[in-house]
């Protein structure tokens, strides 16, 4: 089996710590490498030439929401190698690989409804699951990755907001509000939890991304929800979308939501194909 060099190793490893000083979460870091990983493997150098066959070759065996994760991957790889080594890669400077079109409800559409949030909601405070409750409460009202959901602790509580540090010094704030500060408190008061990690498993560690994403797909068939709009990212997207329908403010969405740029966040202009039909009912009367 081919094995990179050891330029290509050291490669690699700078483009990691430029992740992680740009504060991206530890999944989206390993999704990263994972694919700049393959393009080297699959490359023999790196021109405007073996990144169009890299794309042709995931347009060949992925399906298009995963090409274009991985363009974007490979798209910001070419971004740090302008920024990091301007003088060894100006070949390559400004290039980038375009996406491929996939139809808007691929995104979308698979973002969980308020209706099944509130049904989820529902049955795990009547089933007295309330663990998973507050799991669901805290990435629909604050719009935390996974990865930053475990490490809300009971003290976060007390000041209403949490402060992540990135290795570059950069801070980011997740807020949590009053009214979910309130119930929290009462629920610790409960299991006489007065500090540390508020959702840890039976091992007394901090409750894993896997975990969350299989309990929630268990929940989602008992109580009859579409198990593809149930997983942990799609409570973020929720509170992206019901934020932006309150206020609007897609800046401060951006900030909230601790995006690089606003671009990203523009996503969440569009509409669901539901929601297109919704509005086109309550606008057509002619």
């Amino acid at each position: 089996m081919k094995e990179l060099s050891k330029d290509q190793e050291n490669l690699i490893e700078a483009f990691k710590e430029y992740l992680r000083k740009k504060n991206m979460s530890e999944n989206t870091e390993r999704a990263y490498i994972r694919t700049v990983r393959q393009l080297l493997f699959a490359s023999e150098d790196l021109s405007e030439d073996s990144l169009r066959k890299y794309r042709n070759l995931l347009i060949s065996g992925y399906r298009p929401a995963t090409i274009n994760q991985r363009v974007f991957a490979v798209n910001h790889f070419l971004l740090f190698l302008e920024e990091e080594y301007p003088a060894d890669f100006t070949a390559l400077s400004g290039f980038r690989l375009h996406s491929v079109k996939t139809p808007r409800e691929t995104f979308q559409d698979s973002i969980i409804t308020n209706e099944d949030c509130e049904t989820l909601e529902r049955n795990l405070k009547a089933e007295h699951h309330d663990f998973w409750y507050f799991i669901v409460r805290f990435l629909v009202t604050t719009g935390a990755r996974v990865s930053e959901l475990v490490q809300i602790k009971a003290e976060h509580l007390t000041c209403g907001y949490l402060d992540l540090y990135s290795k570059g010094g950069k801070i980011r704030r997740i807020y949590i509000p009053d009214s979910l500060c309130r119930e929290a408190k009462a629920w610790c008061d409960c299991r006489g939890i007065v500090s540390g990690f508020l959702f840890v498993g039976k091992n007394g560690r901090p409750v894993t991304t896997r975990g969350i994403h299989s309990q929630l797909k268990h929940y989602a068939v008992r109580y009859g929800i579409d198990p593809d709009a149930m997983y942990p990212h799609s409570f973020r997207h929720r509170f992206a979308k019901n934020f932006l329908s309150r206020s609007g403010d897609i800046s401060l969405l951006a900030d909230l939501l601790g995006h690089e740029s606003i671009e990203t966040t523009r996503i969440y202009l569009t509409r669901s194909s539901r929601e297109q039909k919704l509005l086109l009912d309550e606008m057509v009367t002619w």
